[in-house]
């Protein structure tokens, strides 16, 4: 590797573009990445119904007041704490998700820190208005 990364997420990109040999192709990566996005959902779902460890309890979020419902913790609608062997399978499963991500950044020729340090502004700026 001839360049040295500054981040840990160049680092990520420069290792993912040396060792992949694989999926080169940006449909392969995209669909790769889908699918470890469902993955982690589908991890997510599996701890709550066949572990039990985390439970989720949703009902209607109600925006009456933006600051309080931005303060009110109830409102990710998660309860417990992950077991570690959850917590070991949602971890494989979002780094599978950012390896793909990573790679498809490669194929595009963005960087991801660079867009992280966008979304961070933007999220910064925005606040708790950040309503996508």
């Amino acid at each position: 590797m001839s360049i040295l990364p500054d981040s840990l997420t160049d680092e990520l990109q420069f290792l993912v573009e040396e060792y992949e040999l694989i999926n080169t192709s940006i449909l392969d990566q995209m669909t790769k990445f889908s699918d470890y996005c469902s993955k982690i959902n589908r991890s997510i779902i599996k701890s709550c119904t066949q572990c039990g460890c985390v439970k989720i309890d949703a009902n209607k979020n109600i925006f009456e007041d933006l600051h309080q419902f931005a303060l009110d913790k109830k409102s990710t609608h998660c309860f417990g704490d992950l077991c570690p062997d959850c917590k070991e399978l949602i971890e494989k499963n979002i780094g599978s998700a950012l390896y793909y991500l990573a790679s498809i950044c490669n194929s595009l020729d963005l960087n991801l820190y660079d867009i992280l340090i966008k979304e961070i502004q933007k999220v910064d700026l925005l606040r708790k208005y950040n309503i996508e």
